[in-house]
């Protein structure tokens, strides 16, 4: 199979998934801007599920470049991240309706840590077929990025317990450690 088959396939999922999500996003019956303002936590949990499935779109767009040849096990290591990336409208819901309680937020946090683990499995099934010390380094450093994202949604999950809106924070700071992606895959990818 060809890289391009891979990642067309996992860009529609993804398409899909966000177009899944704003379906969900009902406007409410009353025309008033207080009704508007009651539907934050709805709108909050919608807004970070957009920009984390955007960014895994993004970041998933760079680590396919990386790959050599696809075989099995790069493909259920995506189909495997796809699975876990497929929750996100599901855990998006119930926390936008259960207006971010602990067991909802914990719920969110805990999809979001397998996806983290996802990437990082579907990051190393790509690396075996690599051995340039160039890749190397930068797998190297993709890896770390990966375990401090886990760890951060692991702590999330705990901290859900203790301070939820401190939970949420810890949701949304991998988001930010992955914004943008790897400048380093680029330079791999073109020689430099």
């Amino acid at each position: 199979m060809r890289t391009n088959r891979l990642e067309a396939f996992s860009d529609g999922v993804m398409a899909i998934l966000i177009t899944i999500m704003v379906l969900e996003l009902k406007p409410p019956h009353d025309p008033t801007p207080s009704s508007l303002t009651q539907m934050w936590p709805t709108f909050f949990a919608y807004v970070l599920s957009f920009v984390i499935i955007a960014i895994y779109w993004v970041n998933h767009h760079h680590l396919i470049h990386l790959v050599q040849k696809v075989d099995s096990i790069i493909l259920w290591a995506n189909m495997n991240l796809l699975f876990w990336i497929s929750l996100i409208p599901w855990v998006t819901v119930y926390l936008g309706d259960n207006h971010a309680l602990p067991f909802p937020v914990a719920l969110y946090a805990a999809v979001s840590a397998a996806g983290a683990i996802s990437f990082f499995l579907l990051r190393a099934s790509i690396a075996r077929h690599h051995h340039e010390p160039e890749f190397k380094r930068l797998n190297k450093r993709m890896a770390r990025k990966n375990l401090i994202a886990i760890l951060v949604y692991l702590a999330a999950i705990a901290a859900v317990f203790i301070y939820v809106p401190l939970a949420l924070i810890l949701i949304a700071l991998p988001a930010l450690m992955y914004f943008l992606p790897e400048r380093a895959v680029e330079k791999v990818l073109h020689g430099e």
